[in-house]
């Protein structure tokens, strides 16, 4: 059952997400204005609610992403994509980090739209999770 509720909680988000962006995309600017004082709050708020429980503890760990086995240090892959779609917002160049050069033994954590070489996973080729199957295109009449 936990996975049904999960897959639906989901599958909302990623619908809502796709309408916001609809809007975005095809909106007069009347309704975009509408939409932007009514939606920028919320999704700042959904922000900052995800970024404090990725706030980094005493020890510099991200209390979230660690494990009892494994601390993941701050910036978590939470902290470092909202830096890249707030802050820098698309503008800044990709940085690609070496494996080189990050702390031996440790691997750089998966944020979905980055290149990690290879092909893309379903995510970051459709904006949505490997579970939820793409839409169709509607074909030419």
């Amino acid at each position: 059952m936990d996975q049904v509720l999960g897959q639906v909680l989901r599958n909302a988000v990623w619908e809502r997400l796709d309408m916001l962006a609809d809007l975005a995309n095809r909106a007069d600017a009347q309704s975009l204005v509408s939409v932007a004082r009514s939606e920028l709050p919320r999704l700042a708020e959904g922000w900052r609610t995800m970024l404090k429980a990725h706030e980094p503890d005493e020890r510099g760990d991200c209390p979230t992403c660690s494990t009892r086995w494994h601390r993941c240090k701050a910036p978590c892959s939470v902290w470092q994509a909202a830096h890249e779609h707030l802050v820098a917002g698309g503008l800044a160049p990709q940085q690609t980090t070496s494996t080189s050069r990050l702390r031996p033994g440790r691997r750089r954590a998966a944020v979905p739209g980055q290149s990690r070489g290879g092909a893309p996973t379903p995510a970051e080729t459709t904006g949505r999770h490997a579970l939820v199957p793409p839409r169709r295109a509607a074909a030419p009449a």
